[in-house]
């Protein structure tokens, strides 16, 4: 009696090409899964489900499906997926996380050129029965300024696109290398430079708690009044009351805007501009990239299916992975993305070190891991195990992995040190503790310490001396925020001391000033780790 075929539900429409990509080792069946009743009863059995954006794959909808092992978002946004959830389920979460970069590269640059040339506007008139080419005078590109934040993938092919046009460009990317930048003959500049400098700024950053709004009123005052802004990103990149505020007071000439803090808008202030060109969220809306999407996914759900390592998991890794091993991989990547949060400046070289009992263990997965994490929140697209390496290569980053028997404290311990362009050092360590596997932060910057490595953290290096560990107290007491935990470690020298806090929630920015204020801080550093 032969085995029955794996079955993948198909709860969306999807291209001939990806059914064809599946091949015929699989039961094909579909339901629509914008109807949740369907959803519920036809997810139960299944191995695999392949979606879109109209899916809501949630706790409830994990625990109906008991033979589940595969989500495949065919897309990049994974808004409608619980990862979390899923994560806990044991179930795998695939995306596209490169099959728009082309679409929405070229939606920005439509964007660029729609402002600078104002063709919807004269499309409008013109099919109104208007006949004014002296009210549609445009501005040329050629000579003019691009100002990219972000120059990963989509950043970097939209510079390469307007520099056609003849355009200088200038770019904003903590981690990307003045190498890098010069393979691809784009300026870097600080933030605020780039501001005054670019007659069009467009924005290609992940959405974090540090980048929502990361285009604000302060940042319009920087920049020339002819100037515009394109968001092709992701919505709330750009703060839109701060938009609409500058639109009016003519500190900015114009914006292109395809994404939005709440989707749908339909409505916003700044729409009824005359310099405003909006779109409802086309960066991946193409024939070929929907397309591509499909056959990525496709692909990734036979890897998954048969056991094998998954370019494109966003949670786990597929593939055969030492049972020892596994339990780090979670603890790596959240060193990486606390190693992130403590840089201050670009990375020329990262080293991973896994040190003690898995020295003779395949432990690859962990430096792709601490990569996931480095990138995850500084890059516009998604990170996964395979293109994280991409990521360092194409920013110029050197990255080796090392393994050593020597483990003096603890059975294992994960280390992600880096080398900055300035050649100080930054440098992370982690473990695992107890029946429960713990994760605990056991050293930073060579101050050894041990605390549980929460989601919210605070690191900070000052001069030892009574007295300063109450002011942090006082101060986040004031404020509401507790504190869970507290580390210190201190130099060898004695003088210089490295406080760890796990607070309650994140820190808001205004308190920033005031603990650095506080106590005279050689460093300072959040670091918000929530999934």
């Amino acid at each position: 009696m032969t085995d029955p075929k794996p079955t993948v539900l198909l709860a969306e429409e999807l291209s001939p090409a990806t059914v064809e990509a599946l091949g015929p080792d699989f039961e094909i069946r579909s339901t629509n899964g914008a109807d949740r009743e369907a959803l519920l009863r036809d997810i139960a059995d299944v191995d695999a489900v392949l979606i879109r954006s109209a899916t809501q794959i949630d706790a409830e909808a994990l625990e109906a499906a008991s033979r589940l092992k595969i989500v495949a978002r065919a897309g990049v946004g994974l808004d409608n997926v619980d990862v979390k959830a899923a994560t806990e389920h044991g179930v795998m979460v695939v995306n596209a996380p490169t099959s728009n970069i082309v679409s929405a590269a070229e939606l920005t640059c439509g964007h660029i050129l729609s402002l600078a040339r104002r063709i919807p506007a004269a499309h409008r008139s013109l099919t109104g029965g208007e006949w004014k080419r002296s009210a549609y005078t445009g501005t040329e590109l050629y000579e003019k300024t691009l100002g990219v934040i972000g120059l990963g993938r989509i950043g970097a092919l939209v510079a390469a696109r307007m520099q056609a046009f003849g355009m200088k460009v200038v770019a904003y990317d903590p981690y990307v290398t003045a190498a890098r930048a010069g393979q691809l003959d784009v300026q870097l500049a600080e933030l605020d430079e780039l501001l005054e400098q670019a007659d069009f700024v467009t924005i290609h950053m992940p959405k974090t708690p540090e980048t929502v709004g990361m285009l604000g009123a302060e940042q319009f005052k920087r920049m020339k009044p002819s100037a515009f802004v394109v968001n092709v990103a992701r919505g709330g990149l750009v703060d839109e009351s701060a938009l609409a505020e500058a639109l009016e007071a003519g500190e900015i000439a114009g914006a292109g805007i395809d994404v939005f803090a709440q989707e749908p808008s339909t409505d916003l202030p700044f729409f009824s501009h005359p310099r405003v060109v909006v779109t409802p969220h086309l960066g991946a809306s193409t024939a070929e990239a929907q397309e591509k999407a499909g056959v990525a996914v496709a692909k990734s759900v036979r890897l998954a299916l048969a056991g094998e390592l998954v370019p494109d998991a966003v949670n786990v890794a597929g593939g055969v992975i030492h049972e020892d091993v596994r339990p780090g991989i979670d603890l790596a990547e959240r060193l990486g993305r606390l190693f992130t949060a403590l840089a201050s400046g670009q990375v020329a070289q990262i080293d991973v070190e896994v040190a003690g009992e898995l020295h003779d263990k395949d432990v690859k997965v962990l430096e792709l891991s601490a990569l996931k994490g480095i990138f995850r929140d500084v890059v516009s697209e998604h990170v996964s195990y395979v293109n994280a390496p991409v990521i360092a290569e194409g920013r110029g980053i050197d990255v080796r992995l090392t393994t050593t028997a020597q483990s003096e404290d603890y059975r294992n311990t994960i280390t992600v040190r880096g080398t900055l362009q300035d050649g100080t050092r930054c440098s992370v360590r982690g473990t695992l503790t107890g029946p429960k596997q713990l994760q605990k932060l056991v050293g930073v910057n060579g101050h050894d310490l041990e605390i549980g490595l929460s989601e919210h953290l605070l690191v900070m290096q000052y001069e030892d001396r009574p007295g300063v560990i109450g002011a942090f107290g006082r101060i986040l007491g004031e404020n509401g925020i507790n504190i869970d935990g507290m580390q210190v470690g201190r130099s060898r020298e004695g003088d210089r001391a490295l406080a760890v806090l796990a607070v309650s929630s994140a820190v808001p920015e205004p308190l920033h000033e005031e603990l650095r204020s506080a106590v005279e801080m050689d460093l300072f550093r959040e670091a918000n780790l929530e999934d």
